[in-house]
């Protein structure tokens, strides 16, 4: 293990950390001396983050939606570095801004199911399985949660609706696990990552590479004017993962969305003011990639 940075000798694990914004944490911790676990869906993110750094990475593929994938990452994890420090619950998808107007009734359970599955009960069996290793080590949750778990419009209903819910859970657990954990959130704004939609087949599919034109459009929205990458978020991750640092923080959602709160009329001022624009023209507003 490294001897030097903010996390030296920490153990963490990142669930949801073979793309995006968990790779980008993966990789921060592991300059800042971290040994890192990562549990994920995907085999190719995985093959890559494990070979980066076989000497301090452990993968584990599976889908957050599985308890017993949560308990092999943990256990894989703490096998081969020790007590765990730290985990992030990172994992999400997205719902390609449909509008609940569109989504054929009988289709609405099922998308429900997988996108409220995925971002919130997976967070929630992260947590679960994580709660008393991190009792032991008096150590830190992080989740992901988005621009879209305070303000509209970042999403359809079903993702704005997912991700004010995991700040909802954020909050409990930084109650239950007090004193022992502190539970806290990052909430990235719009930002250049591979995330996905619903699957194939019903409303809400699709995925960011399918809209090569969004991301510019989503810009001229943010009052610092640019789409972010999924580096520009992970030094929040360490800090609220270093006890030297952020030891009195808990319950609090750490905002990264490139200045939301001061969006005249919801829109950067260079941009085209609503009057002039058609509702289906008008660019939506930044969204979060907690994406894998």
């Amino acid at each position: 293990m490294s001897d030097i940075g903010r996390l030296a000798g920490q153990v963490a694990l990142v669930v949801g950390g073979g793309g995006g914004i968990g790779r980008a944490v993966v990789e921060r911790f592991l300059a800042e001396g971290a040994s890192v676990g990562v549990l994920d869906l995907h085999p190719d993110g995985l093959a890559d983050v494990a070979a980066a750094r076989p000497d301090r990475v452990v993968v584990v593929g599976g889908d957050v939606r599985d308890p017993e994938a949560h308990e092999r990452a943990v256990r894989t994890t703490v096998d081969a570095f020790g007590p765990l420090d730290t985990c992030v619950a990172n994992a999400g998808i997205h719902d390609m801004w449909a509008r609940i107007e569109d989504a054929p009734l009988r289709d609405l359970p099922g998308a429900f199911h997988e996108l409220f599955d995925v971002d919130v009960l997976g967070h929630l069996l992260c947590a679960r399985t994580v709660a008393g290793h991190l009792r032991r080590t008096r150590g830190s949750l992080i989740f992901t949660a988005s621009s879209s778990s305070r303000y509209a419009g970042g999403g359809g209903a079903l993702y704005v609706a997912a991700k004010h819910a995991v700040v909802g859970l954020m909050r409990q657990l930084a109650h239950e696990l007090a004193p022992d954990v502190r539970v806290n959130a990052v909430a990235p704004g719009a930002t250049a990552t591979g995330l996905r939609g619903l699957s194939e087949g019903t409303f809400g599919s699709g995925g960011l590479g399918d809209r090569p034109d969004l991301l510019e459009r989503i810009a001229g929205t943010v009052p610092l004017g640019f789409v972010s990458e999924p580096a520009d978020h992970a030094a929040l991750y360490v800090l609220l993962a270093s006890r030297s640092e952020a030891p009195y923080v808990t319950g609090a959602v750490f905002p990264s969305d490139g200045g939301v709160d001061v969006r005249r009329s919801g829109r950067h001022p260079t941009a085209p003011h609503p009057a002039h624009e058609s509702d289906q023209t008008r660019p939506p507003t930044p969204v979060a990639r907690g994406e894998a």
